[in-house]
């Protein structure tokens, strides 16, 4: 599968499906061979075009830096998923930062309706997520997980607007 966000500047960017959670070691693994990753199943997300939140996450400072600009996405911007096929075009509409210290906003994160945790899904949504470390080390916040991931993630969420 593969992405691209004209905006920013992604273009055909490998995206990598696997079972798991954002941000946990095996999507950790795939992040830094210069993909990104999207954790699928049970706390996870769905793929492209399923209705719930298809989530992908990537590196922004490291690793060939696929999601360095992503801060500068903006609603109305397009994202553009390709896979088996089938193109899915997804507008941002908005941009959702978390804390990883914070398991509650950790879970707005990979709730199957975006910052929504418990919510039925009724329309497909993507999660497009990278960390915040210029942002929280000019801060004075070098806090960091096991895995390296900073403190806080910046995530934009947007809707499925088309499918070709």
């Amino acid at each position: 599968m593969r992405m691209s966000i004209p905006a920013i500047g992604v273009r055909n960017l490998r995206v990598v499906a696997y079972t798991g959670t954002a941000d946990d070691r095996p999507g950790t693994r795939i992040q830094d061979g210069g993909a990104a990753a999207n954790p699928r199943g049970p706390e996870g997300g769905v793929g492209p075009g399923e209705i719930g939140n298809f989530i992908v996450t990537g590196h922004r400072v490291s690793h060939n830096r696929p999601f360095l600009r992503l801060p500068e996405l903006r609603n109305g911007d397009h994202i553009v998923v390709t896979a088996r096929g089938t193109v899915y075009d997804y507008v941002v509409n908005r941009t959702m930062t978390i804390s990883f210290r914070k398991p509650a906003e950790k879970a707005q994160q990979n709730a199957a309706v975006p910052g929504n945790p418990g919510a039925k899904p009724t329309q497909a949504m993507i999660t497009i997520s990278t960390c915040a470390t210029p942002e929280d080390h000019a801060a004075g916040n070098f806090w960091h997980d096991e895995l390296g991931n900073p403190e806080h993630r910046i995530n934009k969420i947007g809707t499925l607007a088309a499918t070709r």
